[in-house]
């Protein structure tokens, strides 16, 4: 397979929530054209975003509805089970474990982690809040593919790294700042990668980031010319 650019995914989740759309108003057929419009890109770009993967459309014919969605369901891997744990059960973490659409998506929140005491022990959605220092063992006596990070942005770091060292590979970070791998303190940063072993090697780090989005959004209220389409194309 070819590189895949990360726009490329982004667009591929809208091409797939623009599908559910369809198939609720029972529209079974659509086209690069249809699909082109709804996203806010040329038809160009579907079909170049659609072939990195594969061939699922009819010349002159367009898609199926759900034969295109249960292949992007399959390609974003959305066809399996992934078992997540949420670090951080405060109020954002608390909102993140009830979103009631993760299982739609075939997301299981198995594991609640934290370090109040007030939290610590109290029940959220079926599941047990336990100590962040219980991570690890949990981790590795349970099948945990991803984390939720929503902790304050002092103790992201911390808590990250506590992620990683129990073994998760996933994460998606709500914190706004920046997460990775740091150098031992008094080290220089020259030396940092023989010092933090392998530890993030492989972890993929997603973030979001609402300030960052309202601070875009602000600029872009004031300066709406400059704002290309809502979903940006390859060039």
């Amino acid at each position: 397979m070819a590189e895949v650019p990360t726009a490329a995914i982004s667009r591929l989740v809208t091409y797939l929530r623009i599908l559910e759309e369809l198939e609720t108003r029972d529209i079974s057929r659509t086209s690069s054209t249809d699909l082109a419009e709804r996203a806010g890109v040329s038809a160009f770009q579907v079909r170049k975003d659609l072939a990195y993967f594969g061939r699922f459309g009819t010349r002159g014919m367009g898609y199926t509805v759900p034969i295109l969605k249960r292949e992007l369901m399959r390609v974003l891997g959305l066809n399996q089970t992934w078992n997540v744990v949420i670090v951080g059960v405060g109020r954002l973490g608390q909102a993140i474990a009830n979103y009631p659409g993760a299982s739609d998506y075939q997301f299981q929140y198995v594991g609640l982690f934290d370090v109040s005491p007030e939290l610590v022990g109290r029940q959220v959605r079926d599941l047990t809040v336990r100590h962040i220092g219980e991570l690890r063992d949990f981790v590795r006596e349970n099948k945990v593919d991803m984390g939720f990070l929503a902790v304050p942005p002092e103790r992201a770091q911390d808590a990250a790294q506590a992620m990683v060292t129990a073994g998760v590979r996933g994460i998606l970070n709500f914190a706004p700042v920046v997460i990775g791998p740091r150098p031992p303190e008094g080290r220089a940063e020259s030396n940092a990668q023989q010092e933090i072993g392998d530890d993030w090697r492989g972890v993929i780090v997603e973030n979001v980031d609402f300030l960052a989005g309202m601070k875009r959004l602000a600029f872009y209220t004031l300066n709406p010319h400059l704002k290309d389409s809502p979903v940006p194309e390859d060039t």
